[in-house]
């Protein structure tokens, strides 16, 4: 009984509205395929701009779900449903899920501008919130990276947007900084050209720049030199360290000290 009470009336609404109906109907129907259009044409737009392939179907959804919201709302209006308590309801569940996710959406939008402007990409050495490593995946919540003893560190994308980045893969070389100490009575020249030959002689020691020696320090019981090797990113720590050990063994060749402390034994 009650069904066909509901069925007169909506048929007696569709006899009085029928012009209403229909055009709701076409607004409905053409709106859904426009929206297949300008998100297709949209996501086309982003892959010729070099957009990351998440950040274009996740841009997609949200652009064509916002298109469905404000389509259905016209057709709906078109039938002479108020949509102003509609709209409000919608705009406060908006508000309420918005303050739930805050931290994740200042996450998103945090990957999405590293997904637009690319202060680094995939396979970059980079330092960021403490951390150093080569970028393993870049997501639209978090970045993961790879540190050098091969530990996994996850970094939300918000506070890594915010922060300072350093990316050690982008210019493609890096300078190695070492220091050497010698005694006080050793010869500066001598020990510059030995320590300079050292990183001559090394494979992975880039030629431009130039590798240089200087005094950088005198201390209290040496002469510090600053050892300034270039090297790829890749060969950073075994120009580093073969540097390191070469210099030691050069240096004991050529009869140079590095000074370190003596203990004397007093007798009585």
């Amino acid at each position: 009984m009650d069904f066909q009470k509901y069925l007169d009336l909506a048929i007696s609404f569709v006899e009085k509205n029928a012009g209403n109906v229909i055009v709701a109907f076409l607004i409905l129907i053409i709106g859904l395929w426009l929206i297949k259009k300008v998100v297709k044409i949209t996501q086309k737009l982003m892959a010729k701009r070099g957009v990351d392939i998440t950040l274009q179907k996740f841009l997609g959804d949200l652009l064509g779900w916002g298109l469905k919201v404000l389509v259905f709302i016209t057709a709906i209006s078109q039938l002479g449903v108020e949509t102003t308590s509609f709209i409000a309801i919608l705009g406060a569940a908006g508000l309420a899920v918005g303050l739930a996710l805050q931290g994740a959406l200042a996450n998103f939008a945090g990957g999405a501008l590293i997904m637009i402007f690319k202060p680094f990409k995939v396979g970059d050495l980079i330092e960021a919130q403490g951390e150093i490593g080569a970028v393993k995946e870049i997501q639209i919540f978090v970045t993961k990276i790879i540190s050098p003893g091969n530990k996994l560190v996850i970094i939300p994308n918000g506070i890594l947007s915010n922060g300072n980045i350093k990316n050690y893969t982008e210019e493609g070389k890096l300078r190695v900084d070492l220091t050497f100490g010698v005694g006080y009575d050793e010869d500066i020249k001598k020990t510059k050209e030995v320590l300079l030959q050292v990183m001559m002689n090394n494979p992975k020691v880039l030629k431009d720049p130039a590798p240089s020696v200087n005094v950088s320090e005198l201390a209290d019981s040496s002469v510090n030199f600053a050892v300034r090797p270039w090297a790829t990113p890749k060969d950073y720590w075994d120009v580093y360290f073969s540097i390191m050990e070469e210099g030691k063994y050069a240096l004991d060749k050529a009869g140079i000290e590095i000074p370190y402390p003596h203990q004397v034994e007093i007798r009585k």
